[in-house]
């Protein structure tokens, strides 16, 4: 009878614990509904409507490309977005509430879908859409490109968080088309400063902006990047480089800060008349045609071809006239974002300023594409050697390294003769000082003469004479 008592009082405690545990987790989900509830509370009848149909992960439609098409919105993830307060309509106002789900509707790929979007944000976000149009981005889907990223790419529209809002690195979206370039990236000094060391380094968008994409080989992009933060990166270098400012306008940064990647001279068509980088015009490929016709075998232009080249491109009847700029720099984008420490930067001025530098054994001809990307064309290295390149590569000379041997000659002439001067000067005043001396010595008798003439003149003259 003991032991039945006793068995029935743990019943009864096993029962009562159960019945506790059973109010506890009501009344947690009764909070967690009034949570919900107070995080849509908010959101319109339509809204909350549209939610309630496409809150389902299976929901989903089949275009005609045979492509599948979520149509799942988390209406947690919309509510804890910066869209919660944006209805549905306000973005997909092509939808009539009465046909939606019962009409069929032909979308051809998730492609022409997202394109057919893009034109929504606008309505809120006129100066990024603006700054968007700007870009490189936009200039290759206006030339046809399938893979040039759309808003929705990089701001998935349900569950778009704020940009203030810290991400994990990988979290970026540029790394969904570059994947090498940010691989290279999270391994540099940049990278390894945010991820490994948690602190503060620039992201792609801290360089190349985040909606006005250019591309950064062109203009001075990545000298303007690498100055916005390295403010006294002149000043430092001045301590030991000489002609500082002739080195950043001609080198790239990582030129010699990514001391393991390949270089190269890059020669880029410029407009003296406009200080301006020649741009291909769209629908116009001039700059492959013309450079192929000049290169028939493949084997790079020539000195002759690129002379020719200059003069075609040169606008005739005004001041225009078309140069190259010569400038040093990696071979590649990977290379360019593989940035070390600044212990580890070349200062070897051998590495560029001696024969046969491995820099300028390697030469590329470069304009501005239609979409802002650079078009290039292989240069035979020895153009650098060549006299007919002279004007070419003004301002990009190098002695020593360029081994223009003419100019070198002219060069040591032009100093020998600055030097002859001040030498053939001291050597004249030096031969002729014997007589420059022995003519000083007779003017100086002559003077001390007609003094001691004039005194006795003076001492022989008549009492009476006060002349």
């Amino acid at each position: 009878m003991k032991s039945v008592w006793a068995t029935g009082n743990m019943t009864l405690a096993t029962s009562g614990k159960r019945w506790l545990l059973g109010a506890m987790v009501a009344v947690g989900l009764a909070l967690a509904s009034a949570s919900v509830l107070s995080e849509t509370i908010e959101l319109s009848e339509e809204t909350q409507t549209c939610l309630d149909c496409h809150d389902k992960e299976t929901k989903q439609k089949k275009l005609e490309s045979g492509e599948l098409l979520s149509l799942h919105v988390s209406a947690k993830a919309f509510t804890g977005s910066m869209h919660k307060e944006t209805d549905c309509e306000d973005c997909h106002s092509d939808i009539d509430g009465k046909t939606h789900g019962k009409v069929a509707t032909d979308i051809q790929s998730r492609r022409d879908y997202a394109l057919g979007m893009q034109d929504s944000c606008l309505t809120c976000h006129k100066k990024k859409v603006s700054e968007y149009g700007d870009s490189v981005h936009a200039a290759m889907i206006k030339e046809g490109s399938q893979k040039a990223p759309l808003c929705s790419d990089c701001h998935h529209p349900h569950t778009v968080q704020s940009s203030k809002i810290v991400e994990p690195i990988a979290a970026t979206p540029c790394a969904k088309c570059h994947e090498d370039i940010f691989k290279a990236y999270a391994q540099d000094v940049h990278g390894i400063a945010r991820v490994a060391k948690g602190a503060t380094a620039p992201l792609c968008a801290d360089c190349h902006q985040s909606h006005n994409v250019k591309a950064a080989s062109m203009g001075t992009g990545i000298k303007d990047s690498c100055l916005s933060c390295h403010k006294d990166a002149v000043k430092q270098h001045q301590d030991w480089l000489p002609n500082t400012e002739r080195h950043f306008s001609a080198i790239s940064c990582p030129a010699c800060h990514a001391p393991n990647a390949q270089r190269r001279v890059n020669l880029r068509l410029y407009d003296n008349a406009t200080k301006l980088q020649v741009s291909e015009k769209s629908g116009v490929p001039q700059f492959d045609k013309r450079t192929n016709a000049a290169d028939v075998n493949k084997e790079g232009l020539n000195e002759r071809a690129l002379w020719s080249l200059l003069k075609e491109f040169s606008q005739s009847g005004d001041d225009s006239k078309t140069v190259l700029q010569g400038r040093l720099e990696v071979s590649s984008g990977v290379q360019a974002h593989q940035l070390s420490a600044k212990a580890l930067a070349i200062k070897d001025c051998d590495t560029c300023h001696k024969k046969g530098a491995e820099p300028f054994q390697s030469v590329t001809l470069t304009i501005a594409g239609p979409d802002g990307r650079p078009l290039r064309h292989g240069v035979q290295q020895d153009v650098l050697n060549s006299l007919m390149s002279v004007d070419s590569v003004r301002g990009f000379y190098v002695i020593g390294s360029t081994r223009i041997k003419l100019l070198d000659i002219l060069l040591v002439l032009v100093v020998l003769g600055a030097m002859s001067v001040p030498i053939a000067h001291m050597t004249v005043k030096r031969l002729f000082k014997g007589m420059r001396d022995k003519l000083e010595a007779e003017r100086l008798a002559a003077q001390a003469e007609a003094k001691s003439q004039a005194a006795t003149d003076e001492n022989n003259a008549p009492e009476g004479d006060t002349k």
